[in-house]
């Protein structure tokens, strides 16, 4: 998560977004100690970006609320996709980069729920991945748009709806 969609000053705070960050770092600490791949999306704009008619200026790149969150920094080693829409699919190579390390299963969280989490989710299961998308590491403006992008994942993309203590390494 972006400090635009989090921090106090950012220029699309999401309230509920803080709530999550201990869930992300819980699933975090999970995929770094079983050698799973992490990869990051960070929302992407420039000047005069299609996007600001819509939400205002937010996450231009470089600025301080484009900057991913100290909390959930990414580790050496860890790739950050930059995308220019809500699908992290979208213009980016990261189906090539979940192919080429032979991922089949995605865990998606953060926020926006029902815009950059749901396209991105979607997406992937439009592509073959499984999706996971535990419902306490997402956030959303309001709680009807949180579960309609719960709903959504379920019932379009048959995600595995669950939390971030429920998930295990077998």
């Amino acid at each position: 998560m972006q400090n635009d969609f989090v921090k106090p000053g950012g220029a699309l705070v999401v309230e509920q977004a803080k709530g999550t960050m201990s869930a992300i770092q819980r699933l975090l600490a999970l995929a770094r100690r079983s050698g799973m791949v992490v990869l990051y999306t960070q929302d992407t704009h420039d000047p005069g970006d299609p996007e600001f008619p819509i939400w205002g200026q937010h996450v231009l790149r470089g600025s301080w609320g484009w900057q991913i969150v100290d909390e959930l920094a990414p580790q050496a080693g860890e790739r950050v996709i930059q995308k220019l829409r809500y699908d992290g699919f979208f213009g980016t190579p990261l189906d090539h980069e979940l192919r080429m390390k032979d991922i089949k299963t995605v865990i998606v969280c953060g926020t926006v729920a029902n815009i950059c989490v749901l396209h991105t989710a979607g997406s992937a299961a439009l592509r073959g991945y499984k999706v996971i998308l535990p419902v306490d590491a997402i956030s959303a403006i309001t709680p009807f748009d949180q579960q309609v992008a719960i709903r959504q994942t379920s019932f379009l993309y048959r995600g595995v709806i669950t939390t971030s203590e429920a998930i295990t390494i077998a």
